[in-house]
């Protein structure tokens, strides 16, 4: 079941492998991504020292947060992943120019994951294309309806 969704990934970018991945979160995290108020449009993936975290996630807290827990909505959180995950993620990003964007957050046996995606850049034209191809569908599938 997903949570959010991150449309524009699928908009910027062809999307070759996805992967799921915990996520470290702090308890009001996860009470305020429960809520709904998560955005991970603006966020993107970094690898440091043979880790994976996520930067730009924002998370608004809850007004009943805890008042001595410090809330900072867009901190690094890291991704949880296998060391084999992790090690064939970075050589494909190093070696191949890929890159990593989170796609979604959703729930797997009641914990919070994140769907991440192996990603190449998409050109201009290409998003047109990708734009003319929805167009068409949708005008394909108002004149059948209109036939039927």
């Amino acid at each position: 079941m997903s949570i959010i969704d991150n449309r524009k990934a699928f908009h910027d970018y062809f999307i070759e492998e996805k992967h799921e991945a915990g996520l470290v979160l702090e308890g009001w995290e996860v009470k305020a991504i429960r809520a709904g108020r998560a955005n991970i449009k603006e966020a993107y993936i970094t690898l440091r020292d043979g880790e994976i975290f996520i930067l730009g996630m924002h998370v608004s807290p809850l007004t009943s947060a805890s008042t001595h827990v410090r809330a900072d909505p867009t901190r690094t959180r890291k991704l949880l992943l296998h060391a084999r995950e992790i090690d064939k993620l970075i050589g494909k990003v190093e070696r191949a120019g890929y890159t990593l964007v989170p796609l979604d957050l959703h729930y797997a046996k009641g914990r919070i994951k994140a769907t991440i995606g192996l990603a190449k850049g998409k050109k201009q034209y290409d998003k047109r294309e990708d734009e003319k191809q929805r167009d068409w569908a949708r005008e394909k599938a108002r004149l059948m309806r209109v036939k039927a």
